[in-house]
């Protein structure tokens, strides 16, 4: 039997490194573990990879309002091994940020659209008010003196409320954080007196007495919230913000993985305990082709734009 030389031997271990890494497919979170973009990468990420015949990890990649985590899926191989777990933050970055290193729709692949995400309206009970146009009055009463926290400058938590003081002309000040929980947290302990989090993250607090729900922020009420009006119902005509939810992957994809990425998804999107996953997280569940996802992508890309021109919002 013939012995191998070392640097043989060297080259056979790179080898099957190699094939072992094209076994594993990683969903980048550009976001903290906890999130609701973390809770759904993990609640997808062990039957995907049943479908797909390779172990799918959920890495998170945070910093920057998520800008961090978007460039390294940007700049990586398009071999399908590396997906970012998105949401409608990717598209308002590229409007907020003027100095990214990339471009949210035209360096990167749409591959998979899973659902959508309401928000709510949440402020510190000690506000002596119980409804949206109650707010608002105290606000303009208190210029200046209310401050909102967000998961960070950029984020949706941040426009989402950056847009709703643009439309009702308050002032607020300011204060992200690094999380939507941390965000809420702060409300909860009266350091911050509003936020605007995801209606499912907001549940547990709809009987917390430090906590008063005022409105939802889709088009249509909440099925999550179904007695919550709508903040446009309830006076601030026009205003509508809500997200999506779906898997992209660097430009450049080879359709044949990407439609194999999308019809597992879609599969996915059939899969009862998959489905009771994503209900949990407030996410309503909607298969899209690739090219009805990037569509969507470019549709909401010009709509944060209008958005992020109206909350006046820009990072440098």
């Amino acid at each position: 039997m013939k012995t191998l030389r070392f640097p043989a031997l060297i080259a056979l271990f790179a080898l099957a490194a190699a094939a072992h890494a094209q076994q594993v497919v990683h969903i980048v979170v550009p976001f903290g573990a906890g999130g609701v973009q973390d809770i759904i990468a993990r609640s997808i990420a062990p039957e995907l990879g049943q479908l797909i015949g390779k172990t799918v990890i959920v890495e998170n990649r945070t910093g920057a309002s998520g800008t961090i985590g978007n460039a390294f899926v940007a700049k990586s191989a398009p071999d399908g091994n590396t997906l970012l777990l998105a949401a409608a933050s990717h598209t308002i970055t590229g409007h907020v940020y003027t100095n990214l290193s990339y471009h949210p729709i035209n360096d990167f692949t749409a591959v998979a659209h899973i659902g959508t995400v309401d928000y709510v309206l949440m402020v510190n009970a000690a506000l002596p008010v119980k409804n949206v146009a109650e707010f608002i009055a105290y606000a303009k009463a208190h210029p200046g003196k209310l401050n909102f926290a967000s998961a960070g400058s950029g984020s949706a938590t941040h426009l989402s409320m950056a847009y709703f003081a643009n439309l009702t002309g308050i002032d607020m000040v300011h204060v992200p954080y690094k999380a939507t929980n941390e965000a809420v947290n702060e409300v909860l302990a009266g350091r911050a007196d509003a936020v605007i989090a995801s209606t499912i993250g907001a549940l547990g607090f709809t009987k917390d007495a430090r906590v008063r729900m005022l409105g939802v922020t889709g088009a249509t009420r909440s099925k999550f919230l179904p007695e919550m009006p709508t903040i446009a119902e309830s006076g601030v005509k026009g205003y509508v913000f809500d997200s999506w939810m779906g898997l992209l992957g660097p430009a450049g994809m080879p359709k044949q993985t990407v439609d194999g990425l999308n019809a597992a998804m879609g599969q996915l999107l059939r899969n009862p305990a998959v489905l009771e996953r994503l209900d949990k997280q407030g996410v309503i569940p909607r298969a899209l082709s690739p090219e009805e996802f990037n569509a969507l992508l470019r549709e909401d890309f010009t709509r944060m734009g209008r958005i992020v021109k109206a909350a006046g919002t820009r990072i440098e």
